[in-house]
């Protein structure tokens, strides 16, 4: 079933799949990867997708993946992308649960062209409007008649996923599909607010999670 947004204005990916919800636990970690680098929660977190895709969706024969690309200033202020992160976690273990399945990173096709306002606090429309013509493909010969698994931390109004799905069919991808560790609760969008990340012992038990939500 579509949701109210996606019956109203047909986003240009197929499907969005996400592991869990936005809280908790996992609001916990995601704080640890994003503003910690914390590794070791890319890698759980990236097998905790792959199964999920494993499961609940027919992924084509071969896929290229793409993660949602930070701008290059924030990169380097960072260092690193937390999308990236998880494309290169969810990747590895997608081929270990499909060792006939072809896979391939692209790190560099998607391009952030511009700075934009952090998405927190924004409402739907505030958010496309502050998207609007920040990505853009610079390799659009990787991507013509390819099928592209798009990765990203969260979902949160589905703005980013719309504009960067919309970017790539642009440039000839035969279909989009999103995969994120994390979807908010529609009831509670002001859990995106910035607050400091927590400090979460890894042992947490992820079963504790809400697993397997898929938006569309």
């Amino acid at each position: 079933m579509f949701c109210r947004p996606c019956r109203l204005s047909p986003p240009a990916f197929e499907r969005a799949i996400a592991y869990g919800l936005y809280t908790g636990t996992m609001r916990s970690l995601l704080h640890l990867l994003k503003y910690e680098g914390l590794e070791p929660v890319a890698a759980r977190l990236g097998a905790l997708m792959a199964a999920q895709l494993h499961t609940s969706s027919s992924l084509p024969s071969e896929i290229l993946v793409v993660p949602v690309p930070l701008f290059k200033a924030r990169r380097r202020q960072r260092g690193f992308n937390q999308a990236e992160l998880l494309a290169n976690a969810l990747l590895r273990s997608l081929r270990q649960l499909r060792p006939e399945w072809k896979g391939t990173l692209a790190k560099n096709v998607l391009t952030r062209r511009r700075a934009t306002e952090s998405q927190a606090g924004l409402n739907q429309s505030e958010r496309r409007r502050n998207l609007r013509g920040a990505f853009f493909v610079s390799e659009t010969e990787q991507v013509k008649a390819r099928h592209v698994l798009l990765v990203d931390d969260i979902y949160t109004t589905g703005a980013t996923a719309r504009a960067c799905a919309q970017m790539l069919r642009r440039a000839g991808a035969a279909s989009v599909t999103v995969a994120t560790a994390a979807r908010a609760q529609r009831r509670g969008l002001e859990l995106f607010r910035p607050q400091p990340a927590v400090e979460v012992p890894m042992e947490l038990d992820v079963a504790l999670w809400d697993g397997g939500s898929t938006l569309q």
